[in-house]
């Protein structure tokens, strides 16, 4: 058994989030102690659902306060930090970027200044994501494609890579960069997101709604496999430092396909055909985005372990034991 993280101390932002949530069970299996930042005391969050909460120490507070994480680094001596709090919605970043910018970017380089200060920090690891590298005509994206968002979200991913980047070629700071394809699975409870939306649409003897013309492709990436990728770079950080890599499963699809697929998955293919809402593409959505994973694949030897199909099949699974709890 691997026992890198046994008795290891671990900061993890974002915990009482869907991915969040995942590197903390991850971290707990492998024998780490972990501290966890909480902003709101949100009555549903993934954390309580895998009943996680009484095994780790959490700490009220934001991760736009820089005397708070210094605090946080200092008192609990801290050696691997994962950022993973952010404002995750497209959606909602187009509709407020300030508050998008401030959690994304300002969050960003506070905790890695806090970082750069503290002298137990050892490893970090900065959730980016495949937005960052806005559109590009020649796909999938690698990782030395420029980083060129233009709206809220991927602007705030753009800049949370940078910094993270300068950071690290800057002060040597011992931080590795994720970009991952869209993340789905077991208790995400962002419900306006394409899958766990359209099941909870399908249990509840409703239409699927596509919120565009169908055509878009993107690819999905099952959160046990980014978790463990998460914990893959740090455990390996010197040879990750100052680098980026992308997380993806070489499964692009269109996303009236997705649905297709899951509602095939629920046997109601036919019952419940999907609603289509719009009949042209929507603005300031990139068309198609997907990754090539061969850096992460020669470097570490990691590749996706969990296919869309198993993955849907797990997540369809779970929302129906959790529905009552979520709906």
């Amino acid at each position: 058994m691997n026992s890198f993280w046994h008795n290891r101390t671990a900061f993890v932002t974002g915990a009482t989030g869907f991915v969040g949530a995942h590197v903390v069970r991850q971290l707990l299996q492998k024998g780490a102690k972990v501290v966890c930042l909480q902003r709101d005391n949100i009555l549903i969050n993934t954390l309580d659902l895998f009943n996680l909460r009484n095994k780790i120490t959490i700490i009220n507070g934001s991760i736009e306060d820089f005397v708070s994480l210094e605090r946080i680094l200092n008192r609990y001596e801290i050696d691997a930090v994962f950022h993973l709090a952010a404002q995750a919605l497209v959606g909602a970043a187009n509709h407020s970027p300030l508050s998008t910018f401030e959690t994304n970017i300002r969050g960003t380089y506070l905790l890695l200044e806090a970082c750069r200060q503290s002298e137990t920090v050892k490893r970090i690891v900065v959730a980016s994501s495949d937005k960052a590298y806005g559109s590009h005509e020649k796909l999938p994206y690698r990782e030395d494609f420029p980083l060129q968002g233009r709206y809220p979200y991927d602007v705030s991913k753009t800049c949370t890579d940078l910094i993270s980047q300068s950071f690290s070629h800057s002060y040597n700071l011992p931080v590795s960069i994720t970009r991952s394809a869209n993340i789905y699975g077991e208790g995400d409870l962002n419900l306006s997101r394409i899958i766990p939306g359209t099941i909870i649409s399908i249990l509840k003897g409703e239409r699927p709604i596509i919120r565009s013309d169908g055509t878009p492709i993107r690819e999905f990436i099952h959160v046990d496999d980014i978790a463990a990728g998460y914990l893959l770079l740090a455990e390996n950080i010197e040879q990750a430092k100052g680098e980026a890599f992308n997380f993806g499963t070489n499964e692009p699809v269109q996303m009236l396909d997705l649905v297709n697929k899951i509602l095939e998955l629920m046997g109601k293919i036919e019952e419940l055909p999907p609603q289509i809402l719009l009949k042209t593409k929507i603005e300031r959505e990139i068309d198609a985005q997907y990754l090539s994973a061969d850096k992460i694949q020669k470097t570490f030897g990691w590749e996706a372990q969990v296919n869309l199909e198993e993955g849907l099949q797990r997540t369809i699974k779970w929302y129906q034991k959790h529905l009552p709890e979520i709906s």
